[in-house]
């Protein structure tokens, strides 16, 4: 408190308005400059006299100048503390002419009964050097981003791309794989096929083969009369076994024909106990002994089927049956007709197929383990099953090893 006693305040306060760094510039009513600051004639590039006798508009950029009167005659009338050109980019001008960016704060101030406008002037062209540059990075970084993002998407379509052929490669490659794998599944088939085939072939032919050649040698030697019935014995054999290698053909023949897709149906009405009783009646004769094939029907008579086709069927399921089954058992045959389906049953009591022979019954050549002894060519269901397709039927089967076995088919009329 003492040093503020001792000094003048109206040094302090002259010494505060000539070394502030902001311009201060006092005017009076009409706008007359009538005091000034040293940062303000250094802003404006005046000397302080020079700026005494300016007006206000005179630091005002020409060109607004002369809307510049307007508006301090506006805040005349009604004054008070405010910046100036609140939202407004304001600027002011040198002797020189040039012009640069300022804050400019206004305070009405009142001596001694006469009013004046203390104007606070602030150079923020440092500022607004500043605020450019960093518009400036903004749209710098704006441009980068914008390019990064097209640089983003051009890389994730490329990424899309890549994936796409990638994809597409792998479904190739799994296609590839998959087409070897069958590939190889059908080398193993038809290795396996010519092996059975080969098995099969080497057994059923040389059977016969033998017989024949057997029989006719020992005829020779049969020359005399009173051996007639061995030559008639010998020369049964040959018929048979001739009968044998007949039937293997036909599986051969038939077998062709499918696979060349030259067999074709032809539906037509028929009586289907007539052509099973014929069919019964012609196997009788090859039944072993006490063996007897009992035939049941039930419903209609006619049927709309191939009649080359169901003949086929039923002999070479009826046959197998016979084949198949021991002495002194039935076979049974057992057929249903309606107006809608034909339900076909062959039944035995013989030596049946194992359930892992099963799922192979239908291949071309095979032959179940325990009937690998036995005469067949491994063709006789594999015909049935694709008969039974050929007319739209469905066929099935149930057996078990010593027990028996049972085929069950059901065609569809054909109206």
């Amino acid at each position: 408190m003492r040093i503020m006693d001792e000094i003048n305040r109206s040094e302090i306060i002259d010494t505060v308005f000539k070394d502030a760094t902001e311009g201060i510039i006092v005017s009076d009513m009409e706008g007359r400059i009538r005091m000034a600051n040293s940062s303000a004639a250094r802003m404006l590039g005046h000397t302080d006299e020079e700026l005494h006798e300016l007006k206000i508009e005179d630091i005002v950029p020409s060109n607004v100048r002369g809307h510049h009167h307007n508006h301090r005659e506006n805040y005349s009338k009604e004054l008070y503390a405010r910046p100036m050109g609140t939202g407004m980019d304001l600027f002011a001008e040198r002797k020189d002419g040039t012009q640069f960016p300022v804050e400019i704060s206004l305070s009405p101030v009142q001596i001694k009964g006469q009013k004046f406008v203390v104007a606070f002037i602030i150079d923020i062209t440092v500022r607004k050097g500043i605020e450019v540059t960093v518009k400036e990075k903004q749209h710098e970084l704006e441009r980068v981003a914008a390019a990064l993002i097209t640089t983003n998407e051009g890389l994730e379509k490329k990424v899309s791309d890549r994936t796409k052929v990638l994809q597409e490669a792998i479904r190739e490659l799994e296609k590839s794989k998959e087409e070897l794998r069958l590939a190889l599944e059908k080398e193993k088939d038809l290795n396996d096929l010519k092996s059975r085939f080969i098995s099969m072939a080497s057994h059923e032919f040389r059977t016969p083969l033998t017989t024949i050649l057997s029989s006719a040698s020992l005829i020779s030697e049969y020359v005399e009369t009173a051996n007639n019935d061995k030559r008639e014995k010998h020369i049964s054999r040959i018929k048979s076994a001739v009968n044998n290698l007949n039937d293997i053909l036909s599986d051969f023949l038939s077998l062709s024909k499918l696979e060349e897709g030259k067999v074709h149906t032809e539906f037509r009405k028929f009586d289907l106990p007539h052509l099973v009783k014929e069919i019964v009646s012609d196997l009788q004769l090859n039944v072993k002994s006490g063996q007897e094939i009992v035939y049941q029907h039930v419903g209609n008579a006619e049927v709309s089927l191939d009649i080359k086709l169901i003949k086929n069927i039923l002999i070479n399921l009826i046959n197998n049956a016979v084949k198949f089954s021991p002495e002194n058992k039935k076979i049974l045959v057992s057929v249903q007709v309606n107006d809608l389906s034909v339900f076909i049953e062959i039944k035995d009591k013989g030596i049946g197929i194992s359930k892992e022979d099963q799922k192979h019954l239908f291949e071309r050549f095979f032959r179940a383990k325990n009937a690998f002894n036995i005469q067949g060519t491994g063709l006789g269901l594999h015909i049935v099953g694709s008969y039974v397709d050929l007319m739209n039927g469905s066929l099935e089967l149930k057996s078990e090893l010593e027990k028996g076995t049972t085929i069950k088919i059901t065609f569809p009329q054909q109206h």
